[in-house]
């Protein structure tokens, strides 16, 4: 397939990005070529190529196509990866060293929907318990309305399923950004009128502006 467009990345926080404008940027793209090698080139092209076929979808459509993209990459604990205990990668990061864990996921199939027009109130970054693994975890939620059941995007269970079908995950709460909500089994939950800023939405913000790599 040609690609018309190389790449621009986008966003500093949560504003939506028109899909006409391409996701990485040419200057990005050579520092991450020359940061991770050719075959990172090659994973952003190819990840423009899935976005470009998936700009006229529906919601449903694009959440499989990012889910379906970002899935293939490679799982690895933050420690392995970053020798740190709890990092959040910006997309360039998780896509160029092709690893990464949970929230990792999470982040780049954020990023790469609102790329696609998907609305920032529908999407949450949604703590839950993993019964399986008996262990914290992140998934990406889909919100159609705010008392919608969520569809999970998740790196784990690789099919888009709604909550009600993921026994195996107890959610705990949700976040976008802006808002933290109390997790329910359907809606977005109750808010938490108070709380703290998130330290690592903050860091991944910060780390978005500067186009950390």
């Amino acid at each position: 397939m040609y690609i018309s467009k190389i790449v621009v990345l986008l966003l500093l926080c949560i504003n939506i990005v028109h899909a006409d404008t391409p996701y990485v940027e040419s200057d990005l793209l050579k520092k991450i070529t020359k940061k991770y090698t050719i075959f990172a080139k090659k994973r952003f092209l190819y990840l423009q190529a899935v976005l470009d076929d998936a700009k006229q979808a529906t919601d449903l459509q694009k959440l499989k196509a990012v889910n379906d993209f970002f899935n293939d990459v490679k799982y690895a604990s933050d420690m392995k990866v970053y020798n740190k205990k709890d990092y959040w990668a910006t997309p360039w990061e998780f896509l160029g060293k092709d690893m990464g864990d949970c929230e990792d996921y999470v982040i780049s199939k954020y990023f790469a929907l609102l790329y696609l027009g998907i609305d920032s109130k529908k999407l949450f970054f949604t703590y839950v318990r993993s019964t399986k693994f008996k262990a914290p975890h992140m998934v990406l939620t889909y919100f159609k309305t705010p008392r919608s059941e969520p569809l999970i995007l998740d790196n784990n269970n690789k099919k888009i399923f709604p909550a009600s079908q993921r026994k195996d995950l107890l959610p705990i709460y949700n976040f976008n950004g802006e808002s933290l909500y109390r997790a329910e089994k359907s809606g977005t939950g109750k808010k938490i009128k108070q709380h703290k800023s998130h330290k690592k939405w903050d860091e991944l913000k910060l780390n978005m502006k500067r186009k950390k790599i």
